[in-house]
């Protein structure tokens, strides 16, 4: 990627523009990147990205809430704390195993 100074990309802001069409340019700021600019194309890989990742999320929370739809009615609900209880419960517990066989 390339890498040009705040001060270079105001005063060779077409160039700039002309560097992006090609691959992303970071601009930076007192050593440290401040912002980044990219061409059409990139934008455009950027822009469906995202409108895929909107995608897999709608299709993420359709299935959960088909899964709340089948729950049984009065069965208790997990909290995180539960599942990581039982986590590290089974984790002991091969590990007793292992050591009793070992």
């Amino acid at each position: 990627m390339l890498q040009v100074t705040s001060a270079d990309a105001q005063n060779r802001f077409g160039q700039l523009l002309e560097m992006a069409q090609r691959e992303p340019v970071a601009i930076t700021r007192h050593g440290r990147t401040a912002g980044y600019v990219i061409g059409p194309a990139d934008m455009e890989i950027l822009l469906a990205a995202r409108g895929r990742q909107a995608l897999v999320k709608q299709d993420l929370d359709a299935y959960f809430r088909s899964l709340d739809a089948v729950r049984v009615p009065g069965a208790p609900v997990l909290t995180e704390e539960d599942i990581a209880r039982e986590i590290k419960a089974v984790r002991a517990q091969r590990r007793r195993a292992q050591s009793e066989g070992a």
